[in-house]
């Protein structure tokens, strides 16, 4: 079959989501509502979602891992993925995570791209960004 003869669709598929599968829903669910300031829809005591205009945290329990196939995710052994807030001030918001949050990677620091960026862990070692555009290069990517 050559390929202009092919089934395959090209369409473009939406992102809508990322889920960290954990071993403690709650107090994942609570560390972002009280980071994000995003409230939590629970549909189970094994799920959850923080929802904002452009795109939702899925927090789910380890027990929701052998719907999908057993063994093929494991909470807490994320070494490879950043999850990323845009922000209105970096800066303020690493002043209200500095009384409560205690795994900092770094500091307000401005990227080479433009963005201002705070990165930090979550309670399961989850790499968290907030970021603010500075350059002018940068606002404009996110306006």
């Amino acid at each position: 079959m050559s390929t202009k003869e092919s089934t395959h669709t090209t369409d473009t598929a939406n992102f809508v989501s990322v889920r960290i599968i954990t071993g403690d829903v709650a107090r994942l669910v609570e560390f972002y509502e009280k980071a994000t300031g995003a409230q939590a829809a629970w549909a189970t005591e094994d799920f959850a979602e923080l929802r904002t205009p452009t795109a939702t945290l899925a927090i789910a329990g380890t027990r929701t891992v052998p719907l999908f196939a057993p063994g093929s995710a494991r909470p807490a052994d994320n070494h490879s993925v950043i999850i990323e807030y845009l922000v209105d001030d970096v800066d303020r918001v690493h002043e209200n995570l500095s009384g409560w949050v205690t795994d900092f990677v770094s500091g307000p620091t401005t990227m080479p791209w433009g963005n201002r960026s705070l990165l930090l862990r979550d309670p399961d070692g989850n790499l968290v960004n907030f970021f603010t555009p500075v350059t002018p290069a940068a606002i404009a990517k996110f306006a």
